[in-house]
């Protein structure tokens, strides 16, 4: 097959040829959109789910969806190591300028307010050179979103954002991706924000994008937060949604699959799109001639497998310590253990697909648990490992387990 005309992508947060299997998330966000313009009360929205699933994919698509209805719109990637105040106020400067204000007067306006909630970041008497300066021409306001507290400031700040916004019948969307690596306080003020906002009726919606975890993240800054987001959990594709993510790309180069290299290539991947798309480009390359085998599947996983192992598994398992590595496969073992006593099936499918408990952990390195809690928070923060109830942990990535069983 021609590698020229390959048509998959497999590549960080980068669309698919064929957005499958995301047809209900994409129309019930149209809806969204529609109500909050109409001046309809609506919630904020949060996509979770392990990574490779497609969360970044679908974050753009929504705002895609969002910008074709002329909104306003702003995208920004949380960092640990980042407050909440340079990205968000590039994001929001990005989203005064597309919905086209006609009156300049007001624009500059909410504009100096934005300016004033980026500089105060510095605090009061920071020097010259630790001040940011963000390309914003108008001045910065004085006494709006630049008390310093960034709970008031955040309020104040949507509060004008989203006046603007009303005065042209628009919306405004805030796009946050790797929601759960905003900061504490950072996460209690956004969603004071978005309480307050959704109060006054005005015409902003937050769209978040994280781990499993964030829920949990949210619910510990604020209690209500389970009523002010809408939850929804992006997995793995089913069996229809997979197939169509792999024929459609190819049955536009004049391709096909035949039906047991579709189950071959299933089986492979288990519906993850990142994986769909990294078969698939390996696939296609190997592929003397159309219809695709599972013949060629078998040639080619061996390639798929090499590709993922360095860009997908091992690029995120070269951050952890030797330490971090020894809990890290601890755990992929509890994991088949607890599958082979029957206890979770899911995890003997994939030996990475369920939570294990940090006590089982422990006991699979002959530690006490509190000794290995540096480690197990370590991964934590690194993103490779997460909590989505107490004492019980899983990976972040899919077939993770797998992958550092196949390691030794």
């Amino acid at each position: 097959m021609d590698p020229i005309r390959n048509p998959y992508a497999p590549g960080a947060g980068q669309r698919p040829p064929e957005l499958a299997g995301r047809d209900h998330e994409l129309g019930a966000f149209e809806v969204v959109l529609e109500r909050v313009s109409r001046g309809r009360p609506e919630r904020s929205l949060v996509l979770t789910g392990l990574r490779g699933v497609g969360k970044t994919v679908l974050l753009n698509a929504l705002r895609s969806a969002a910008v074709r209805r002329q909104w306003g719109t702003g995208k920004l990637e949380a960092r640990p190591d980042q407050g909440l105040r340079r990205p968000l106020s590039s994001a929001l400067h990005q989203a005064v300028r597309e919905l086209g204000h006609p009156q300049s007067d007001g624009v500059q306006q909410v504009l100096g307010v934005v300016k004033a909630f980026a500089e105060r970041e510095a605090g009061p008497g920071a020097k010259l050179r630790d001040r940011w300066h963000p390309g914003i021409d108008a001045p910065a306001a004085q006494g709006r979103a630049d008390s310093g507290d960034i709970e008031i400031d955040l309020v104040e700040l949507l509060t004008d954002v989203g006046g603007l916004a009303a005065d042209l019948g628009k919306g405004v969307g805030i796009f946050i991706d790797e929601m759960q690596d905003l900061g504490p306080d950072d996460v209690s003020a956004l969603c004071a924000a978005c309480h307050e906002i959704s109060q006054a009726g005005l015409p902003v919606i937050v769209v978040g994008a994280g781990l499993p975890h964030l829920p949990a993240v949210l619910s510990a800054s604020k209690s209500y937060s389970e009523r002010l987001f809408r939850y929804q959990r992006i997995d793995r594709l089913s069996r229809e949604a997979a197939d169509r993510a792999l024929a459609a790309p190819a049955q536009e180069e004049g391709a096909a699959y035949d039906a047991d290299a579709l189950a071959a290539m299933y089986a492979a991947t288990g519906g993850y799109p990142y994986f769909i798309q990294a078969y698939g480009k390996a696939v296609w390359d190997v592929a003397p001639a159309s219809p695709i085998t599972a013949a060629d599947v078998a040639v080619a996983a061996p390639e798929a497998e090499a590709e993922l192992a360095v860009g997908f598994f091992g690029s995120r398992f070269e951050r952890a310590t030797p330490g971090e590595r020894e809990y890290l496969r601890a755990m992929a073992e509890t994991a088949v253990a607890q599958a082979e006593n029957g206890t979770d099936a899911e995890a003997a499918w994939d030996m990475s697909g369920s939570s294990v408990p940090t006590a089982d952990v422990a006991a699979a390195l002959g530690k006490k648990p509190q000794s290995l809690s540096p480690a197990r928070d370590a991964l934590l923060k690194k993103g490779l490992i997460y909590s989505g109830e107490r004492g019980r942990i899983a990976f972040t990535v899919p077939h993770f387990g797998k992958y550092l069983l196949a390691q030794g």
